[in-house]
């Protein structure tokens, strides 16, 4: 077997996405054969040793390829586990025969889709900033929303000192007190939304993500969770494809269900 990129390796044997397995390198906590890894280093996953936080990959084995969708609800950790103990999104699809992992993030007190796999190839091209995947959200906020708002957040705010991209921003619900908005993006930054609306002095009451792409969140509800279809995880490859500019691999072969 040839040897590959650790952090594929990492991914591909179930523990996380491939943009973790990068963090987890950086920050010391992967070892090849006994010593540090580092960043743009290879390993052949069936010779050498790996190790994550001192445990040991499992070595290569055919398993099932899991596509999925979660209808995450509020209060729980997009995370594998927590030292402090909170509730994370893994122990609702912990009945799966395969390991999988969460792609990309929503944060505690947000709810909606949120996708999971244990395919490394299909989180990168997810996750990547270059291929720009868009989410919808339906964003509640405790007050009106001006029209000088609303284009604000439609062409851009300051953030940290960079620019969100454009977004599309609409009104779909007007009451005293109480404004219902679909906004879509293009990035991920951390706790976008949320900050968008507080740079626009508009207070998030309720953060529901209902779209990645052309996947909707449709009928599940909170904690369910259903795999995905093979025309859906094409669909958002091709999209991935499509805003990145150049291919992405094919997923594997997909499996399993509730």
């Amino acid at each position: 077997m040839e040897a590959v990129r650790i952090q594929k390796i990492i991914a591909d044997s179930g523990l996380c996405s491939r943009r973790q397995a990068e963090t987890y390198i950086t920050e010391g906590r992967v070892k090849v054969n006994g010593h540090p890894a580092f960043i743009g280093q290879k390993a052949d996953p069936r010779r050498d040793i790996i190790t994550v936080d001192g445990q040991r990959l499992n070595p290569p084995q055919k398993r099932q390829t899991l596509y999925l969708m979660l209808y995450k609800p509020r209060g729980y950790l997009t995370a594998m586990k927590d030292d402090r103990g909170r509730r994370c999104v893994t122990e609702l699809v912990a009945d799966l025969p395969e390991r999988v992992y969460p792609v990309g993030r929503l944060d505690l007190n947000s709810e909606g889709l949120l996708l999971f796999t244990n395919d490394g190839d299909f989180a990168n091209a997810m996750t990547h900033p270059s291929h720009q995947i868009p989410k919808t959200y339906r964003v509640t906020v405790h007050s009106d929303v001006t029209e000088d708002q609303q284009v604000a957040l439609s062409t851009g705010v300051d953030l940290d000192g960079r620019m969100t991209a454009p977004a599309i921003v609409r009104v779909v619900t007007e009451e005293e007190n109480r404004t219902v908005m679909l906004i879509t993006i293009s990035e991920g930054r951390n706790r976008q939304i949320r900050r968008m609306c507080e740079a626009v002095g508009l207070e998030v009451a309720r953060l529901k993500r209902i779209a990645v792409g052309s996947l909707r969140l449709g009928m599940l509800r909170p904690g369910q969770y259903r795999m995905l279809t093979k025309d859906e995880v094409d669909a958002l490859m091709e999209a991935a494809r499509r805003q990145g500019g150049k291919p992405v691999k094919k997923p594997g072969r997909q499996g399993g269900g509730r």
